[in-house]
């Protein structure tokens, strides 16, 4: 069960939700952050990365929604040139996984055009993610 925390909540908060999926017997959760809601914009807050951990569960870093600026038009902007930046500093605060959504024609995808990481630099990236968890661990 993979649990993504909301935007408004605080990363503490992430124990009860897994508390009470464990209550039914299922244990295979994640938790996933992806950022706080902060005004104009979302702000990744890294210590959230290690008090998410404490609860005893794998964290997954959203590196893409995580990048998205929320607005008030039909189409949530982004920054995907801020995806290796959030993507690398989560994996250096000991983040157990990545969530990237990855589209081969970013500008012309359904959902999140912005914030759509390119196929063809998926494996740079991963790359580059495998070397800081080989670096910090």
């Amino acid at each position: 069960m993979n649990i993504k925390k909301g935007q408004f909540l605080a990363p503490g908060k992430m124990k009860h939700a897994a508390e009470k999926i464990s209550s039914t017997g299922n244990d295979n959760i994640l938790l996933t952050e992806r950022g706080t809601s902060f005004g104009y914009s979302l702000v990744s807050d890294m210590t959230s990365i290690p008090t998410m951990k404490s609860t005893g569960y794998p964290v997954v870093f959203d590196a893409t929604h995580s990048a998205q600026i929320p607005g008030d038009q039909q189409v949530t902007g982004g920054q995907r040139d801020m995806i290796p930046t959030l993507a690398k500093s989560a994996v250096a605060a000991g983040c157990d996984g990545i969530f990237m959504e990855v589209h081969n024609d970013p500008p012309n995808a359904k959902s999140d055009a912005s914030t759509q990481w390119p196929l063809k630099d998926l494996k740079g990236i991963l790359q580059l993610l495998i070397s800081i968890h080989e670096a910090v661990n």
